[in-house]
């Protein structure tokens, strides 16, 4: 009976030096968690009565401890590190595999993908870099974002109630004929650039009128712009004009809106404090950076920026239910309950750290004495059979 107890001692002392030897292997490795060999003991028959004699050991079970690695910086801006809960969504043949490492790159279509060629997954785009609900695999567009013809101007100014209004017609290049203006540039369908300016003619008490020129011709006549005694805009109506259509050579017809919701009159001199305008001309990718809401955004060299899509996080109920697969993954399983995806930073999932890495939570030195323990476990057991066998050949010689 002895042997019996002794060798189940040592297949669990080896099992154990073999879960070490796997943790120190990949102490370096990233967003490895350690494991830990836990045991049972084994009782031979039922189990009843008062003076059962026990048979040995077993191993009940390898547990993880899927606790925090530290975070390094990489610089890599598809390098992601998940600080808190959660794994990344990588897509492994038409599989769902789930990850802490965090090592990404693009391939030659644009996919961001581990050393591995799993894609990287999370909620889409649309085509105005809005955040859907639809979750596939996050791609960077590696061609020219398309030009965006100019559709609306917001302006916001402040017209001088002072001022008297000019006694003869408005014409644009005659600075007497108007009280102020101002100019931006806009953008046609093809993404070439326009001036287009602004000017507003005083006509009464709270009246003025508004005129727009696109590269120094008029479009259109007079807008009617009135305010009330408080020095708020009244009209046009909504605070918004829209100006008459306009082709520009070569690309499509143009009608902007204007907002001049921001626009007031009180008694100080003509100010501007804005101008925006929603056009843009095309650009190249020249860079993507991802937020630690996970949202990936593409840089263009016309000084845009554009969401491509959102790396999504998953958690579960029992991570220790998790079936280790191996290549710094694990599948889902019965025991690890159904994944709870979301986007990071919301429930229980951490915030994404890009450029960064996190380490294997492996401590070296707590590895050395487990090897130091598991070594002298398998080495009393071995002297348990020694001592038997002994004890076995003394009885056998007794004449």
């Amino acid at each position: 009976m002895s042997f019996r107890i002794a060798l189940t001692g040592l297949g669990a002392a080896a099992a154990d030096l073999g879960i070490t030897a796997d943790n120190i292997a990949n102490a370096n490795t990233n967003g490895f968690k350690q494991s830990r060999t836990e045991f049972a003991d084994l009782v031979a028959g039922n189990g009843r009565g008062t003076n059962i004699v026990g048979d040995g050991v077993q191993i009940a079970s390898v547990s993880q401890n899927f606790s925090q690695g530290n975070i390094s910086f990489t610089g890599n801006p598809l390098d992601l590190a998940i600080s808190g809960k959660g794994f990344f969504r990588v897509d492994s043949g038409g599989s769902t595999a789930y990850s802490r490492s965090g090592v990404f790159g693009t391939d030659r279509e644009g996919f961001i993908v581990n050393p591995l060629g799993q894609q990287l997954t999370g909620f889409t785009a649309d085509a105005d870099g809005n955040i859907t609900g639809n979750i596939a695999s996050l791609q960077v567009n590696t061609g020219k974002l398309p030009p965006r013809a100019t559709g609306a101007i917001e302006v916001g100014a402040n017209l001088n109630a002072a001022d008297t209004a000019p006694a003869t017609a408005f014409d644009a290049a005659n600075p007497a004929t108007f009280n102020d203006s101002t100019s931006l540039t806009f953008f046609d369908s093809l993404g070439t650039p326009h001036v287009a300016s602004i000017f507003f003619r005083k006509t009464g008490a709270n009246a003025w009128e508004n005129f727009v020129t696109v590269d120094n011709v008029q479009v259109g006549g007079a807008t009617a712009i009135t305010f009330d005694t408080a020095g708020q805009l009244t009209a046009p109506a909504g605070g918004t004009l829209n100006t008459a259509s306009f082709t520009p050579a070569g690309a499509a017809a143009q009608t902007i809106s204007i907002d001049l919701n921001q626009v007031t009159q009180f008694g100080s001199g003509f100010g501007i404090n804005f101008l925006l305008q929603d056009g843009f001309s095309s650009g190249q990718l020249a860079g993507v950076e991802i937020e630690e809401s996970g949202v990936l955004f593409a840089r263009y060299t016309n000084g845009e920026s554009l969401a491509l899509g959102q790396v999504a996080l998953t958690d579960f109920a029992n991570a220790q239910g998790l079936t280790r697969v191996g290549d710094n993954s694990w599948a889902e399983s019965f025991s690890s309950g159904q994944p709870l995806t979301g986007a990071p930073d919301s429930a229980t999932l951490g915030i994404i750290k890009a450029g960064s890495l996190e380490d294997s939570n492996v401590e070296l030195t707590e590895q050395l004495v487990d090897v130091i323990n598991s070594q002298r476990s398998f080495q009393a057991n071995a002297q348990v059979i020694t001592a038997s066998d002994q004890l076995t050949q003394t009885i056998l010689n007794i004449n």
